[in-house]
């Protein structure tokens, strides 16, 4: 179906009280993934997105099964016979929502406030799934492209499967141009395309000084606890400026462009006093350098604490590479490093659970051209081209399995929507807008300009 721009923004305007309808019952699923939920619920958020991909018009809708995998999601629209063929992504699981007591409202309880739509999945990563099936509402199912689909439901736990579905489908998945949209815009009415990715790496350090625990009065003074001990390992992770202190680590080249601090500052939440840290510029830091975060600590709670000295503590270390790192070295270097700083001889195991190449991606291609136009469109002002401190695990095993494929890393975030946080949210105009774009984009590609 060809239509010029007017037809497509308006027929995607009038699209949006379905694409609002559709998004609230994704986010009524708490579609966690992690180990320890239920994966029941998983299976329904693939269920609830196949249904959709249906009602949307796409034919040879399924779920995509793999053992011990959740479940994927894949539909097609074809198009015209001979053209080119682009792959939309999105996910369909999401993070664990955290404290209720932290949320406003409740995570799984789509709720309007101020023109933005809170609930965990809002921004991370349902609102991708909805831009593509509003994108295909607007060609009636018949694009001018051929159009697949595919909705992973494993993309927060590091899509530990993705290698295996690619095989097991990857004939299927073939494309052109893959359209991920699990990304975000620079700022509010500022669309942009991520270039850069950060890779990943997770591991868990255990340290031990104990067989058992012991009366801490009884022992407390010459015996070290593993807490303690622990403590003192994770602080050797920084220098006193905060910079990373991990030797033989990788850093990339500054970007071009930067963040105004106050403003930053009021996009995280930082508290009054509290310094960032590190060096080089906001942009630097989050894009282009290693970080360090200690994402959880297993000892006693207060609760439940004693007076004993603790006899094992551990903590998981969240390591962000610079494009440019080798992710297998980057946890041997944090490995030994770990192990070198252990104090009185605590012993330390390190073990690591996630692995996700950094990458940067070509913009180059005239599909990269395409999606400018279609941005500029629809927002009316020209898009950025940004860096993510994230990690997208598929990226890279996309581009090694379809090598040819030119990628486009999008989205309808922005920096308040606190993705994996509580609160989280999507700016309903900007999520319009990134339906109008997706939708010009297979219109402006099926041009000629992939």
């Amino acid at each position: 179906m060809t239509m010029d721009a007017d037809a497509i923004r308006q027929r995607v305007v009038q699209d949006q009280p379905r694409v609002r309808e559709e998004l609230d019952r994704l986010v009524w699923i708490p579609s966690v993934s992690a180990p320890g939920f239920d994966p029941a619920q998983v299976r329904a958020s693939a269920e609830a997105t196949a249904e959709a991909l249906q009602s949307a018009g796409c034919s040879a809708v399924r779920l995509l099964e793999l053992d011990g995998a959740h479940p994927a999601v894949y539909g097609e629209a074809p198009g015209v016979p001979g053209a080119p063929t682009v792959l939309l992504y999105a996910h369909h699981d999401v993070q664990p929502p955290g404290r209720d007591e932290d949320w406003t409202t409740p995570p799984f309880e789509p709720v309007e406030r101020e023109g933005r739509l809170y609930g965990r999945g809002t921004s991370d990563d349902k609102c991708g799934i909805v831009m593509h099936t509003s994108a295909i509402r607007a060609f009636e199912a018949r694009p001018p492209i051929n159009v697949k689909v595919i909705v992973e439901g494993e993309e927060e736990i590091g899509s530990v499967h993705l290698t295996g579905f690619l095989r097991a489908y990857g004939d299927l998945l073939a494309t052109d141009v893959l359209v991920l949209a699990d990304s975000g815009n620079w700022k509010l009415g500022v669309p942009s395309l991520a270039t850069s990715l950060r890779g990943l790496v997770d591991c868990t350090v255990e340290v031990r000084t104990l067989e058992h625990a012991v009366h801490s009065g009884q022992f407390g003074g010459p015996v070290p606890d593993a807490l303690t001990s622990l403590a003192r390992v994770l602080a050797t992770l920084h220098d006193d400026r905060g910079n990373v202190a991990v030797p033989g680590l990788v850093t990339g080249a500054p970007p071009d462009i930067d963040q105004d601090e106050e403003n930053f500052r009021a996009e995280v939440g930082t508290l009054p006093g509290v310094e960032l840290i590190g060096e080089g510029s906001i942009t630097e830091r989050t894009w282009m350098r290693p970080a360090i975060s200690v994402t959880g600590i297993d000892a006693p709670s207060i609760a439940e604490s004693s007076n004993q000295l603790v006899p094992v503590a551990r903590a998981r270390i969240s390591l962000r590479l610079a494009p440019g790192q080798d992710p297998v070295k980057a946890l041997d270097a944090l490995t030994s490093h770990l192990e070198e700083a252990a104090p009185w001889g605590a012993r330390v195991r390190v073990t690591g659970s996630a692995l996700a190449r950094p990458f940067q991606i070509p913009t180059t291609a005239a599909s990269h051209r395409a999606a400018r136009r279609a941005f500029r469109d629809a927002w009316g002002t020209d898009s950025v081209d940004v860096g993510m401190g994230g990690t997208i695990p598929l990226v890279a095993a996309f581009a090694e399995a379809y090598p040819k494929a030119s990628l486009l890393l999008t989205g309808a975030g922005d920096p308040h929507s606190r993705a994996h946080g509580e609160n989280e949210s999507v700016d309903l105009r900007e999520l319009e807008r990134s339906c109008v774009a997706e939708a010009l984009l297979l219109s402006y590609l099926a041009e000629g300009e992939g």
